[in-house]
């Protein structure tokens, strides 16, 4: 089987094709598989340190530009339609995914213009420019949440799951243990917000220390603060003596994850599908600049049912977030509740069904 994989720019995007894509691996080992993105995307750092082949195109971000910057977006679409056609002829792909972000636009229009099977997937609760464009010439649309299917075709729309990556539901919890300096018998919190930090998350988290001293003995931090915040951060927790470990970056954020009690992070659709996969109690703070708000919307469904809290950015400081912790990790039986609720969410297997509905795409080809 031959498989592009088009989209990227963020970690949203990117890492739901790069689980779609191990599970295409393990079902069929002699796949080949070439993602396309842009050299300004994550995938420009994060594909070629993984082994898979990566094409870029000249597309351009459209939402959110200038008019004179607007106009540069359509012309790079034009020309990336051109590198799209040069690609897709000569790797001559049996199906097409788009993961989302602009990358996916020309990819997949291509794709439908040379009568190649294409799926696009859908992970947040409003789909963004791009996929709303797509989902009129797409072959099939795998979405996450039951109320996206109103902005698409129904008959072609399945209810997947957003893909994780195996390796999320495997972390190693000796290795954990010596990577954060973590103790057995304490509660577990972990917190980040993004590859970058979250400089709103982290200021309430510290300043939340203070609120939080009946807990000190009892709780371990494990907090990623993004490069610019680091040193401020970690003085902040020195100064109140709490047993943590700061770091820049989680790369191994498995092993974070099999520790964690309690997640204090970002909404994106790839943290949550991997929260709620994991069946982690978690306080959700979305980011609000997101593309049509799709960060609140995702922590609101979860919220509806009890998976998780939600503080929005604007509201958030070190009381308010700190009363949330407590009434988590004060009532075992609350913990307990959205854990479960998190869980009855999470779909681990969302690449298997992906992969089964590209199969029934290509049978109905032949």
């Amino acid at each position: 089987m031959k498989v592009i994989i088009a989209g990227g720019g963020t970690g949203g995007h990117l890492f739901p094709g790069i689980a779609l894509a191990e599970s295409i691996i393990k079902r069929y080992q002699d796949a080949r598989i070439v993602f396309v993105g842009t050299q300004k995307g994550l995938e420009a750092k994060v594909i070629p340190r993984i082994g898979y082949e990566l094409r870029f195109i000249s597309i351009k971000g459209f939402i959110g530009k200038a008019l004179g910057d607007k106009a540069k977006s359509l012309w790079s679409l034009a020309k990336s339609m051109s590198e799209s056609k040069k690609i897709i002829d000569s790797f001559s792909p049996d199906i097409v995914f788009g993961v989302g972000g602009y990358a996916s636009l020309p990819l997949v229009l291509m794709a439908s213009f040379k009568k190649v099977p294409s799926i696009i997937l859908e992970q947040n609760t409003v789909p963004g420019l791009a996929n709303k464009i797509l989902g009129k010439v797409a072959s099939a649309i795998a979405i996450t949440y039951p109320e996206t299917v109103e902005h698409f075709p129904r008959e072609k729309v399945y209810l997947t799951g957003t893909p994780i990556r195996k390796r999320i539901l495997e972390g190693d919890r000796e290795k954990a243990k010596e990577l954060f300096n973590l103790e057995e018998g304490r509660i577990t919190v972990l917190v980040f917000g993004g590859s970058l930090g979250a400089r709103r998350i982290n200021k309430a988290m510290t300043d939340a220390l203070s609120y939080l001293l009946p807990l000190k003995n009892s709780i371990q931090i494990i907090h990623q603060t993004g490069e610019a915040d680091y040193n401020w951060v970690l003085a902040e927790y020195r100064n109140l003596s709490f047993k943590t470990t700061v770091i820049p970056f989680i790369y191994d954020m498995p092993e974070a994850y099999s520790w964690a009690d309690l997640i204090i992070c970002r909404a994106g659709a790839s943290t949550v599908a991997e929260i709620t996969a994991l069946g982690k109690a978690s306080i959700l703070v979305p980011y609000p600049y997101a593309a049509y708000n799709h960060q609140e919307m995702n922590a609101r469904r979860l919220l509806s049912r009890g998976a998780c809290e939600l503080i929005l950015d604007r509201e958030i400081n070190g009381e308010i977030l700190a009363k949330k912790i407590n009434r988590i990790l004060n009532n075992p039986e609350i913990r307990r509740e959205m854990e479960m609720v998190s869980r009855a969410f999470g779909k681990s297997n969302a690449g298997e069904k992906i992969i089964e509905i590209a199969e029934s795409l290509l049978r109905r080809k032949q």
